[in-house]
């Protein structure tokens, strides 16, 4: 465990990343005593810090849902992390690529809550009630942190979970009107298909990723909120991004697209 002390330096350093543009090394080699609670603790210092400067927490994502992703990382379950206003872009608005160090696409489905939910004990049916609808999201992946050899988990969690943006599309569907497990989503890139996927690719069913991080949060005194909304993880791999790039993910079952480009 580190003191407190060394965390919020690693929080400072951070925060410092945006001013410098310049990636900061990577917490797990420059403190190797730095445990998982360590993580979240600086990853919860950094949102306490940006929420003081006026922003607002709007949802959470879920990453490493994939067995694949895990065991790269090294750790057995997903991780999380809070989302914050200034994180997400108008769909189909052109981002600058000045904004972000290394980003990568990502296509997931978005919950969007009407009702509070607070683990421990819940269950994927109480996602479900407490659910008012669903949108197909694009998550840019971006890293504060140095990429390369020695990338942990404790990396990932202290870093937001790795998030740097997050397009929502505006076609809502409610969990009685699809089967969610078996929505398939295709990404294209400058009207070339890329990738293809299947939402079950998520924990066997997004609705799980939510009732996962809903009980995580519970052990941080955290739920929730109506409004909240919550990324569930991604169908497919990662895309790197170039400038230029146009971006669109496709959904069956009604859910429609979401797009996004970069400049």
């Amino acid at each position: 465990m580190l003191g407190q002390s060394d965390r919020d330096e690693i929080v400072a350093r951070l925060f410092e990343t945006y001013r410098t543009r310049q990636p900061m090394p990577l917490p797990s080699k420059t403190w190797p005593d730095i445990e998982v609670e360590d993580a979240y603790r600086i990853q919860q210092a950094f949102v306490a810090q940006k929420v003081a400067q006026g922003g607002k927490v709007k949802g959470y994502k879920v990453g490493l849902t994939s067995k694949a992703m895990q065991e790269f990382s090294g750790t057995t379950e997903p991780d999380f992390s809070a989302v914050t206003n200034d994180f997400f872009v108008p769909e189909a608005t052109p981002i600058p690529m000045s904004r972000f160090f290394a980003p990568m696409i990502e296509m997931e489905i978005a919950f969007v809550m009407k009702e509070p939910l607070k683990g421990p004990g819940v269950l994927p049916v109480d996602v479900i009630r407490a659910t008012d609808f669903v949108l197909p999201a694009i998550e840019i992946v971006d890293f504060r942190v140095e990429r390369g050899p020695g990338l942990s988990v404790i990396d990932n969690i202290a870093d937001l979970a790795f998030c740097g943006a997050v397009v929502l599309g505006a076609n809502p569907c409610r969990l009685d009107q699809i089967d969610i497990r078996r929505v398939k989503g295709e990404i294209s890139r400058n009207g070339i298909k890329e990738l293809e996927g299947e939402a079950s690719a998520v924990l066997g069913n997004p609705v799980t990723a939510v009732a996962w991080l809903a009980n995580k949060l519970g052990e941080f005194g955290t739920s929730f909120e109506p409004g909240d909304t919550i990324l569930t993880g991604s169908f497919v791999r990662v895309l790197p991004v170039e400038v230029g790039d146009e971006f669109v993910c496709r959904f069956d079952q009604g859910l429609g697209e979401v797009s996004t480009s970069f400049v």
